[in-house]
């Protein structure tokens, strides 16, 4: 039997890979941390990468050399844009957020095991957390948008993630230890709204509330993030009031309803 399709799948999950890990930051990634992050060798990674620049999925920033999204992303997002909505629905929520706040505000999407922020909108207040921005990947139940989805998912689900936490969380284990991140699951279903007291960046907080899809599951989430004084629990009502009116305005927007 040829192993001609089981390469080609090969190859794309590999080339899907280097896009997401250049996909985490705006400013790209130099050579040698894609290398470290994705396990394979150097010279495969340059190639694949000199493939997908060609293509134009990929370029070269000529000042950093951090390899970066290409024109031809760009314009697959605008195409895809048109079918999901999810900004023309998300973005005056997130706007309304910011505007009452003063934080910034952000709407991520669940993917697998993992959340992605998709939009952001800078709040009013001048100190701010750079956590999170467009692209940033965490895995469920790390951050305050991965909090809220995993805390509403069904309890086998919670507990395939649990079952062998250091493996799904990787670094982020280190302060969100299972134990804690059972609390902090806990606390987010009992008050509806999830707050992550600087455990991925000290000093760097964090609130979220779910957004759900037509069956009940939870797909989106909003979240707040800021310094921790800004986070003070008798703030923290007040946040959570204003993310799970909104998260339940874009659910309902989307035909969605609330965890069953």
């Amino acid at each position: 039997m040829s192993s001609t399709p089981v390469q080609g799948a090969q190859v794309v999950s590999r080339i899907a890979g280097l896009l997401r890990l250049v996909g985490r930051s705006a400013e790209g990634m130099p050579l040698a941390v894609l290398v470290r992050e994705s396990g394979l060798t150097r010279p495969t990674v340059h190639r694949l990468l000199t493939s997908l620049a060609s293509e134009g999925l990929l370029d070269q920033d000529s000042a950093t050399r951090n390899w970066i999204l290409g024109p031809e992303i760009l314009l697959m997002g605008s195409v895809a844009s048109a079918r999901f909505p999810l900004e023309d629905i998300a973005r005056p929520s997130l706007r309304r957020l910011a505007e009452a706040t003063g934080e910034s505000a952000f709407f991520s999407i669940r993917r697998g095991d993992e959340t992605v922020c998709l939009l952001r909108e800078e709040g009013s207040f001048p100190v701010r957390s750079f956590v999170l921005h467009e692209g940033v990947r965490f895995p469920l139940g790390v951050a305050s948008a991965g909090t809220a989805i995993m805390a509403f998912l069904p309890e086998a689900e919670q507990e395939d993630l649990l079952k062998d936490w250091p493996a799904h969380a990787g670094p982020y284990a280190v302060h969100h230890t299972e134990e804690i991140v059972r609390e902090n699951l806990a606390r987010t279903r009992l008050h509806g709204y999830s707050v992550n007291p600087g455990l991925v960046l000290e000093g760097s907080w964090g609130m979220g509330a779910a957004v759900f899809d037509r069956s009940g599951r939870p797909a989106w989430a909003l979240s707040l993030t800021g310094i921790e004084p800004r986070f003070r629990p008798e703030r923290q009502e007040e946040l959570g009031g204003l993310l799970m009116a909104e998260a339940h305005r874009i659910t309902q927007q989307l035909g969605g309803g609330e965890a069953r």
